[in-house]
């Protein structure tokens, strides 16, 4: 601590110095890794663990939109949002109650700002749909409701460990492609700034046909 008045900040570094030793340990200040290799073996562990305690739901929880990123920036990017909309699962068929006790996130508050987005998530759902196996909540003839998977269907089957339920980003990488005529003849910046402009002087225009009209 410094006194009074307008002195500088302390900001040392003794902690830093090269072979600071503690007592016998040497380097006691330097921090080492030797036992990634047991955290990672542990974390595989604990993964295995927790498939087979959730066993046979999937590992990745519940099913999750598609959705763009917000701001201009980010906007072209799609990664997976809080829940399903409640005009995607009136579209897929799927009422708003049932959809969280078969594994359907549900966000009452998202709306559907496009057509593309929207037809998007609908698709998700019904090949979600079509792949869902449900289990009786209990054994026996009596418990079987309505929706349930026949129990003819329910022997060996397998749990779903993926990250992501339904992958939704595409691995194909397309490649090269020939430039057509079109596209070799498209003056992309002159088109820009010929529709600056005439954004720009729209009102101006208009009014001047208005005058004109009027002198006619």
């Amino acid at each position: 601590m410094t006194g009074a008045g307008n002195h500088v900040i302390p900001n040392v570094h003794f902690r830093k110095v090269n072979g600071m030793t503690k007592g016998q340990h040497y380097r006691a200040y330097f921090r080492t890794w030797f036992d990634q290799p047991a955290k990672a073996k542990r974390r595989s562990q604990t993964r295995k663990a927790k498939a087979a305690k959730i066993f046979p739901r999937p590992v990745g929880g519940l099913l999750r939109p598609v959705v763009h990123c917000p701001t201009s920036r980010y906007n072209m990017k799609v990664r997976l949002g809080r829940g399903f909309s409640l005009d995607e699962l009136k579209e897929a068929g799927i009422p708003v109650n049932l959809a969280p006790t078969i594994g359907i996130a549900v966000d009452w508050r998202r709306k559907n700002r496009n057509l593309e987005g929207m037809q998007a998530n609908v698709d998700r759902l019904k090949l979600y749909q079509s792949k869902l196996v449900v289990f009786p909540k209990r054994a026996g003839a009596k418990n079987v409701k309505k929706g349930d998977t026949p129990k003819s269907e329910l022997k060996n089957v397998a749990q779903n460990t993926l990250k992501e339920i339904i992958p939704f980003r595409s691995k194909e990488k397309t490649g090269p492609m020939a430039l057509a005529q079109g596209m070799k003849d498209f003056k992309a910046f002159r088109t820009m700034r010929k529709a600056r402009a005439d954004k720009k002087k729209l009102g101006k225009r208009m009014k001047e046909e208005a005058e004109n009209k009027k002198a006619e």
